[in-house]
């Protein structure tokens, strides 16, 4: 089978995990699109691979690259054309400006089947012409990748009757992201006692204002807290981080590259996923939660969209917006030796049987030849 990934995601050299899996499964001829650079609110990010031996790569230059579902690919056609797909998997939301190129020209290629994913959680309309987008690659594609229990349930709301899949865009590579020494950086990083942690975007719907009402909640002494990640509210963290009662327990660190974010995990003895619902979003999934898990840091989370479903049984999960509950559960951790270490276990072995690279790979995998037949 002749596989085409679409999507824009692969301009990120880590995300490549799950094509490099793929591209070894056998009967499988891979090939991406991807841009050659966007645009975000940090700056302008280039591909990072262009290249690999077990699958082609092809980048191509964009219009609007600053817009996550609303820029274009210039010669899309032409290089479909040259890779000749069975299967187009368009990891692009279905009303995005992408999707409607990948899947008009499935349409002028009836032989060529499509798959799409989505992340989108909230129930929405998009106005014209992302509607129309939508029902077009609705009624075009084959099956459907959700990458959460609820994008799935808003896909049969929609009335797309076809085949269903809950699965997450990325897995996890366990053997970065595992249990490690890391007392050397702890010291270097003035964390003493027990560290809690939060990585990821320093938005408000990330719940940080939570987390630091709760911390605060927790004994006067024996505890620091580790803030990994850039964002909006940067500087207000770094004027409260320097102030009483967190001045000097409290280490603020900028987004740190991916191969470097399994040491600071272990710098961990608990990882916090506070986030809280906003009219414009809902928790999708949480890839940090697992890449925690994998690395044996205990996890507490939010109900927020996704994360109860993520962390299950495998750590705690509290009421979003409610730092008494949020520092209870820290508490629990910082007091129990033997709490933290069972959920550290359940959480590795859930993100092995869940979460690997070398699962998602083999689950689409399932997906593409369920779609192509036999």
């Amino acid at each position: 089978m002749r596989v085409c990934v679409f999507s824009h995601s692969y301009v990120v050299a880590a995300n490549h995990a799950k094509l490099e899996r793929l591209a070894k499964l056998p009967g499988i001829e891979l090939s991406v699109v991807c841009p050659r650079r966007v645009r975000r609110e940090f700056g302008v990010y280039p591909v990072e691979r262009a290249a690999h031996p077990d699958y082609e790569i092809v980048t191509l230059r964009t219009l609007y690259s600053s817009h996550t579902y609303r820029f274009l690919y210039l010669g899309a056609t032409r290089a479909l054309n040259r890779l000749k797909p069975d299967l187009l998997h368009i990891e692009e939301e279905p009303w995005s400006l992408a999707a409607w190129q990948a899947i008009h020209y499935c349409r002028r290629e009836p032989h060529v089947r499509a798959i799409f994913f989505t992340w989108q959680n909230l129930r929405r309309r998009y106005g014209f012409p992302h509607d129309r987008i939508e029902r077009a690659v609705h009624t075009a594609a084959a099956a459907a990748i959700a990458g959460n229990a609820e994008a799935a349930a808003i896909l049969r709301e929609k009335s797309f009757h076809k085949p269903v899949h809950v699965l997450p865009q990325f897995g996890v590579d366990v053997d970065r992201y595992t249990s490690r020494d890391a007392r050397a950086l702890r010291e270097e990083l003035g964390l003493r006692g027990f560290v809690i942690g939060f990585a990821g975007r320093l938005v408000p719907e990330k719940g940080l204002d939570t987390l630091l009402e709760a911390v605060v909640r927790l004994p006067q002494s024996g505890w620091s807290l580790l803030v990994v990640g850039g964002g909006p509210l940067r500087g207000e963290l770094a004027r409260r981080f320097a102030q009483p009662p967190l001045a000097g327990r409290a280490v603020l660190l900028d987004t740190v590259p991916h191969a470097d974010m399994p040491s600071y995990l272990n710098c961990m003895d608990a990882f916090a996923l506070p986030s809280r619902v906003a009219p414009h979003w809902k928790e999708q999934f949480g890839h940090v939660l697992i890449e925690a898990m994998a690395c044996g840091v205990p996890v507490v989370g939010s109900t927020c969209g996704e994360i109860p479903n993520v962390i299950a049984d495998a750590g705690l999960t509290v009421a979003e917006g409610n730092p008494d509950a949020l520092g209870d559960a820290l508490g629990r951790l910082m007091a129990s030796r033997r709490l933290r270490h069972d959920l550290a276990e359940r959480g590795r072995q859930r993100v092995l049987a869940h979460y690997t690279d070398a699962r998602i790979a083999q689950a689409t995998f399932g997906i593409y030849r369920e779609v192509l037949g036999p």
